[in-house]
């Protein structure tokens, strides 16, 4: 039997492995190279995207808030400041149970449900900071009972906060302002202004008053900590610093102290005041009564206190000075006595026989009533002014025509803005026929303009423009724009802007027809002026002018104040300058409900001009005296 021998083909088999083996080798080579290009995207070119991640996880880009500048008054009195408490804040991305959190919380510190209902609500709006206030202003003990048990809270830390506080209350409530709570529409105003990210580390913005007009001046510059964190959350160290810029602090033309003697001088009535430096501007005094407590807003007002002050019928929110809206009454005579000299309607010898009221001509024999019964006798332009004459008035409109008075009046900034530097000031109303027929489709008549001669009709005017204007009449016809704030600091570099006065005009007046109406304003304040018991032993020549403004028609019946609603008796005013020759301080006053510019206004005058003329300090509030019968009304 034959034996067959097998060869094998070593050269097949050695070219099979080989090429097994390039396939292995070259799959291998070929996972090591997508390996290799994985690496590079992630290493490389994903480096930037993968280093912010892990960074996120560690470090945490901390806001932090600027210095708010002060607000101080003419003489360095604080008005505006800050000062540094403790809060406890909850950060929400490092806590689980929210709501187990706080309860726990509670167990150390007290937290009530109005900072639970604050805490949700900042929640809910997803203001961009790291942390969120739970409790504001700890105490030591406070706080150093959570920092026993601060291990058992991450996401839960004590931070140093600026709060700020306005220490004299309700004075100067309306010109100061308050910072309040940032709204959606104030998120909205913010990023349209792409100023957004300058807010990030606070809830806070100016709502009214300075606050609000000189927001970008006293917020400064956010400032930003890179601080890095372990895995509680809790911070290890500070990496990098960007340190806040401080706000600018203001300094005003207001002097506090006059600011104080004036909203004492009006007691329990309410109304408004405002006072002026005639040949600056420079607003001195802003009173809007009642006020109230800005502080009640920094850190969210509770329902009780808002629902106090909303619905009160006081109205203390409501800028009386800016906002409200009253006939001048006879406070507006000085400007018609000067508009009838100076177009040639009226000389200063020029008199008329007042029987005590004025009969339209062409008019339908309509009466106008005098405030006096029986008239005044022989009446000139000053006698007119002093006694506050209707029925000289009534005839002077007469003549002039509401043309003539609209163009006349509207230099001394009647019905327009007066542009001081505080928010929501209102134009007032100089009507005029234009004005008339695009708002009730109804010609002018005359009669509508014999009640404008006397302040009352359809002419409105807030008490800043009737202090404007008066300060105008003051300064000879010289125009400056009423300003509060008198110059900013820099908090960087102590330089300081001065606001320079800003003549707005001159009005062409002869020098002759304003001493004639001056002359007269004076001996308002005298024996026989209707001003005088106001006036009595003033050691400074005192020029004034009082004015009554009806609330509600009488439809021909006696006013009586004493059956008459508190609420609809007649507003009392009064405007004056001192000292006469050389003015430093122009002033009108508003007293709603008041009744008599003579008995309620001027008394108030009286006082702001001692303390301002003569540091004189004023008395206890003493019983307005009874009105006598034949006492002028206005």
């Amino acid at each position: 039997m034959s034996r067959t021998v097998e060869l094998r083909d070593h050269q097949r088999e050695l070219y099979y492995f080989q090429l097994r083996l390039a396939i292995v080798g070259g799959a291998v080579l070929f996972a090591f190279f997508i390996l290799l290009v994985r690496f590079f995207y992630v290493q490389v070119i994903q480096h930037e995207y993968y280093h912010t991640l892990a960074e996120q996880n560690r470090i945490f880009i901390v806001p932090v808030v600027p210095n708010r500048g002060l607000i101080l008054d003419r003489n360095g009195v604080v008005l505006a400041h800050n000062f540094a408490a403790y809060t406890l804040e909850i950060t929400p991305s490092l806590v689980g149970d929210l709501e187990r959190t706080i309860t726990d919380l509670s167990t150390l510190v007290e937290i009530t449900p109005k900072d639970r209902k604050r805490f949700q609500k900042l929640l809910e709006e997803g203001h961009d900071f790291a942390s969120i206030p739970i409790r504001t202003r700890l105490n030591d003990e406070e706080v150093a009972r959570f920092a026993v048990n601060n291990y058992r809270f991450p996401g839960v830390e004590i931070n140093a906060r600026l709060f700020r506080h306005y220490p004299s209350g309700e004075i100067a409530s309306h010109v100061v302002g308050y910072i309040g709570r940032i709204s959606d529409k104030d998120v909205d105003d913010l990023r349209n202004l792409g100023t957004n990210a300058n807010y990030s580390a606070s809830d806070y913005i100016g709502k009214v008053g300075l606050e609000q007009r000189y927001e970008r001046e006293l917020r400064g510059v956010t400032g930003y900590e890179h601080v890095e964190t372990d895995a509680n959350g809790k911070s290890v160290r500070t990496l990098r610093s960007i340190l806040p810029v401080s706000g600018n602090n203001l300094t005003l033309a207001l002097d506090a102290k006059l600011q104080h003697v004036a909203e004492q001088a009006f007691g329990e009535h309410r109304g408004s005041l405002v006072a002026i430096e005639p040949s600056t501007g420079g607003v001195l005094a802003l009173v809007s009564r009642p006020g109230f407590d800005p502080n009640l807003f920094v850190e969210g007002i509770d329902p009780q206190n808002w629902d106090a002050l909303n619905n009160s019928p006081d109205h203390p929110l409501n800028n009386r000075a800016l906002q409200g809206m009253y006939p001048p009454g006879s406070t507006f005579k000085p400007f018609m006595a000067l508009a009838g000299l100076e177009l040639g309607k009226r000389k200063p010898g020029f008199t008329i026989s007042d029987p005590g009221y004025f009969v339209l001509s062409g008019g339908g024999g309509h009466v106008y009533r005098d405030w006096k019964a029986g008239g005044h006798g022989m009446v000139d332009l000053h006698r007119a002014i002093v006694q506050s004459c209707d029925t000289y008035f009534y005839g002077l409109a007469q003549d002039l025509g509401i043309d003539a008075i609209h163009q006349f009046i509207g230099q001394f900034g009647f019905g327009q803005k007066a542009v001081i530097d505080i928010e929501g000031e209102v134009a007032g109303l100089l009507p005029s026929q234009e004005w008339k027929q695009r708002r009730f489709q109804q010609k002018w008549f005359v009669g509508d303009t014999i009640s404008i001669g006397v302040g009352q009709g359809y002419m409105l005017t807030t008490p800043l423009q009737l202090a404007f204007a008066t300060a105008i009449l003051a300064n000879d016809g010289r125009v400056f724009r009423p300003h509060v704030v008198k110059q900013i600091q820099d908090s960087q570099t102590d330089a300081i802007t001065v606001i320079e006065p800003q003549p707005r005009a001159e009005i062409p007046l002869s020098k002759e027809n304003v001493k004639h109406v001056r002359d007269a304003m004076i001996d308002v304040t005298r024996p026989g002026g209707t001003a005088a018991w106001a006036g009595m032993n003033a050691k400074y020549l005192f020029a004034g002018k009082t004015g009554t403004a009806q609330v509600i028609g009488m439809k021909g019946q006696k006013y009586d104040e004493k059956n008459i609603n508190e609420r609809h008796r007649d507003h009392a005013l009064f405007i004056a300058y001192a000292p006469a020759d050389d003015p430093k301080i122009a002033l009108a006053i508003l007293v709603e409900n008041g009744g008599h510019g003579g008995t309620t206004a001027a008394p108030i005058a009286r006082q702001v001009l001692d303390y301002y003329l003569l540091g004189k300090e004023p008395p206890p509030p003493k019983p307005v005296p009874p009105v006598k019968e034949e006492e002028e009304n206005d």
